[in-house]
């Protein structure tokens, strides 16, 4: 393995913690605040949601009984046959960049490999890839031409490290019913290139009934992992890579951040403009990059840069799904953009590339707020505080749900001397009242206006709170609105 780690790019970052703990967030980053991310790859052929190549080998599982009863039992037809069947015959990358261009998105990420062990690319040491079977085609290639021609940056996300221990299910068989000691296809040694041999790792889920190595011991796995993200990052040179988890496997994962920020930087005048993002919430890990919160958001502003990466629906499509209302995904970019985070949007595709009529919906109605109210987005950064008001969501990965807004709840963000001040709810005595912005914060207010209004707006800034009178005249869409305060 030491031969290969000297393979990596040479430049400014070594693999080491303390040498990756210099990197510095590129303003692109800092200022893009919203990102559109295609979690799409074979999973989303059945549209029975996330997870499913693993879960169709978890007896008694929803995914289990609907694979069996649609496709055959996985001792006959497997997810081997799945990724056969995934065509993407609809798929236009450049139509679907242009409307999350047109939604506000600054930044774009295209899933390169799940945890089914499925090569969204042309790799270079994985046969089981899109370009071998399936579509046929460079998924993570088109996507990069699309993304790049329109100005945008170009990122990937790689949920390869968990997979040696995720496919662990498919070595097992059924305990009961006519297939019963019928070995899953997974043990087929003709396959094993593609859900792996880890019978060990199946042997330590059946005695603990759960995942218990997210991340597999296995040197072998390792070296296999290093080898297919070197060639990711080799190929598309991306603006921003996603380990779902914390850095993999000691230095060989290092190896690999040093070897984005090290491409990144040779093609910038020698200064890396590339985003790494994991999940471990030590500062001495996350601050080797981003820290990303999947489902979540933080509590307060971090001093550092962060992300929360969420979905208007599930992971993969499917059509037993509730999606998000265009509202809750605004009110979550507002709360996260106030505390200096970004927010990665999955927009789930069905299995021919195509987006449904919810989907198109929602980035319809953000397209129209943005066009309203990017000016207190973009390039922003948090004020002294986030906000004020009652209603406060939960910190953490996981704990993301459907707040219930008052009209005392104000989101802040600052730019270039302006105080961006989001209410989250429309008043119904069309009142605005601010108590962080009265006269003993120490803060003069000169002029209020609404964003999308034209005039300015009648105020009167007493000791303890700014009173802002609100237009009747004014439509509102039930969105959050901003007022820019001078």
């Amino acid at each position: 393995m030491e031969e290969y780690l000297k393979t990596i790019q040479q430049g400014p970052f070594s693999p080491t913690w303390e040498s990756l703990r210099q990197f510095k967030c590129p303003q692109w980053f800092l200022d893009a605040k919203f990102g559109i991310w295609a979690h799409w790859g074979p999973q989303s052929v059945p549209m029975y949601g996330d997870w499913y190549a693993r879960n169709i080998y978890r007896e008694g599982e929803p995914q289990y009984y609907y694979h069996w009863r649609k496709y055959g039992h996985p001792s006959k037809v497997g997810y081997k046959d799945i990724v056969q069947m995934w065509k993407a015959e609809k798929f236009n990358p450049e139509e679907l960049i242009d409307l999350y261009i047109k939604a506000g998105a600054k930044y774009f990420v295209a899933q390169a490999v799940h945890h089914d062990n499925f090569d969204n690319w042309n790799s270079r040491y994985h046969r089981w890839n899109a370009v071998n079977m399936g579509p046929k085609k460079d998924i993570v290639g088109m996507w990069a031409k699309a993304a790049r021609e329109r100005g945008l940056p170009f990122g990937v996300s790689e949920h390869l490290a968990a997979s040696f221990s995720w496919f662990a299910p498919s070595k097992g068989c059924d305990s009961r019913g006519p297939y019963k000691g019928v070995p899953y296809d997974g043990n087929d040694p003709a396959y094993e290139d593609f859900y792996h041999p880890n019978r060990d790792e199946y042997e330590l889920e059946k005695q603990h009934g759960k995942i218990v190595n997210w991340y597999s011991q296995s040197a072998q796995w390792h070296m296999k992992w290093f080898l297919r993200i070197k060639d990711l990052i080799d190929q598309y040179e991306p603006d921003f890579l996603y380990s779902d988890g914390g850095v993999p496997f000691g230095e060989i994962g290092l190896s690999i951040v040093a070897h984005l920020y090290n491409t990144s930087a040779k093609n910038h005048s020698g200064i890396n403009q590339a985003v790494y993002t994991q999940k471990d919430t030590n500062p001495d890990v996350y601050k080797i990059g981003v820290l990303d919160i999947e489902r979540g958001a933080a509590e307060d502003i971090l001093p550092h840069p962060w992300q929360t990466d969420t979905c208007v629906g599930g992971w993969f499509y499917d059509v037993r799904a509730v999606y998000k209302t265009p509202q809750q995904v605004i009110e979550m970019l507002v709360d996260i953009v106030s505390k200096g985070g970004n927010l990665l949007l999955n927009i789930p595709q069905k299995p021919d590339g195509t987006l449904d009529d919810e989907c198109l919906y929602i980035l319809d109605e953000i397209a129209k707020w943005m066009k309203v109210n990017a000016e207190a987005i973009y390039a922003t950064r948090p004020w002294i505080r986030y906000g004020e008001g009652p209603t406060k969501g939960q910190g953490g990965a996981f704990q993301e749900k459907k707040l219930e807004w008052t009209k005392e709840d104000f989101r802040f963000t600052q730019k270039e001397g302006k105080i961006f001040a989001f209410q989250m709810k429309w008043p119904e005595d069309n009142r605005a009242i601010i108590k962080s912005l009265g006269l003993s914060s120490g803060i003069s207010v000169k002029e209020v206006k609404l964003l999308g209004f034209e005039d300015k707006l009648e105020f009167e800034q007493l000791d303890n709170a700014l009173i802002i009178k609100l237009p009747e005249k004014y439509c509102s869409t039930g969105y959050p609105h901003c007022f820019c305060i001078k």
